[in-house]
């Protein structure tokens, strides 16, 4: 297990594995690299933020609870990406519960460390921006999906409801 990212032969094209060198250096002065086991939750939904989590290796099922208290997964991340960025920068709380679905490596970065990081690397602030807007577009991409999918269901049933009770009303009529 590599605790430098400098030297890390698992780099993944993510955000904080592709800096310039320097900024490489630094951030590697601002994470704790750590280790868990299948099963582990990272954080839970509408806990406060209070770090990101920057998935080396294996895979973390990231989930929501309904008012009566199902759990739904909304998806799988893997090596490269970065858990909490959003809540972490608004300072609100985690959208989602992260559970390990393997054993992981990851590296934690503070709140507070991340934003002096980002506030003294400008460029890397960017490449923020541009992953967050990314993850926008594929929430609303999701969002538009499943209404669609769901309208057209309703659309249907309405129409065929209507139509048959319809239908019933006038043959009894008859």
């Amino acid at each position: 297990m590599s605790l430098s990212c400098v030297d890390c032969g698992q780099r993944a094209d993510g955000i904080f594995c592709d800096l310039a060198p320097g900024a490489l250096k630094e951030f590697d002065h601002i994470k704790e690299i750590q280790t868990c086991q299948r099963g582990t939750t990272l954080f839970h939904e509408d806990q406060v933020a209070r770090s990101v989590f920057l998935l080396c290796q294996g895979r973390v099922r990231l989930s929501v609870c309904s008012e009566n208290g199902r759990r739904m997964s909304v998806r799988v991340a893997s090596a490269g990406e970065i858990l909490g960025l959003s809540a972490v920068l608004s300072g609100g709380c985690y959208e989602v519960t992260a559970e390990a679905l393997e054993p992981l490596q990851f590296a934690e970065v503070r709140r507070k460390d991340l934003l002096r990081f980002l506030h003294e690397h400008r460029d890397v602030c960017l490449q923020v921006v541009n992953v967050l807007s990314e993850d926008l577009h594929v929430a609303y991409d999701r969002v538009r999906s499943v209404g669609l999918t769901r309208t057209r269901h309703s659309h249907t049933y309405n129409h065929n409801h209507n139509h048959s009770h319809n239908h019933h009303r006038s043959f009894r009529t008859h």
